[in-house]
């Protein structure tokens, strides 16, 4: 949801500038010429004449009423589900907050997961719920690693002072080819 707020924000953004912009265009064209009819621009008298015949009973107008609302609450809803993802931490006094990025703690348990000796590579992704471990050994070590590197993380969550003890996810695959 982070990746659609960072499009969203900068297309809402330009396209205030480009009202703003018009707007300025528009009234600097009144002030020089005060006797036009139209607009420079955007035929301004022409959709005043349009909306002066609208009233809430016409059709359109309730329509685009429920639309925006939608929209609206659609972007309400793409910005709270992008709200930041800390893992809470155990504070040394109730006076502090303490947090870290999931992405701290998946590479804390990377780099102790590939410590190990049978481990050839490893990918984690971690949150405040889950911190998932996806570890490739080498030809002869599949079936004890995946419990080795289970432990390893769990010895480590055990070690740091998390509020919420996240749960593990470890897969393993076998990598071919020479060690």
């Amino acid at each position: 949801m982070r990746v659609l707020l960072r499009i969203l924000a900068p297309l809402l953004g330009l396209a205030l500038a480009a009202a703003g912009v018009l707007f300025v265009i528009e009234v600097v064209a009144a002030w020089v010429r005060p006797d036009a009819t139209t607009g420079l621009v955007v035929p301004w008298p022409d959709w005043r004449a349009t909306l002066e015949g609208l009233t809430w009973a016409n059709t359109p107008v309730p329509a685009i009423a429920i639309t925006v609302a939608v929209v609206g609450l659609l972007l309400v809803l793409v910005a709270i589900a992008a709200r930041r993802s800390d893992v809470h931490l155990d504070a040394p006094s109730p006076e502090i907050a303490v947090t870290t990025a999931p992405r701290v703690l998946a590479r804390l348990v990377g780099t102790r997961v590939r410590a190990t000796d049978d481990v050839a590579g490893a990918s984690v992704t971690a949150s405040a719920r889950k911190v998932s471990v996806s570890a490739q050994s080498w030809n002869d070590s599949t079936p004890e690693l995946r419990s080795t590197v289970t432990s390893r993380v769990d010895d480590l969550l055990a070690e740091l002072p998390l509020r919420r003890r996240p749960r593990v996810s470890v897969s393993v695959q076998e990598r071919k080819g020479p060690r």
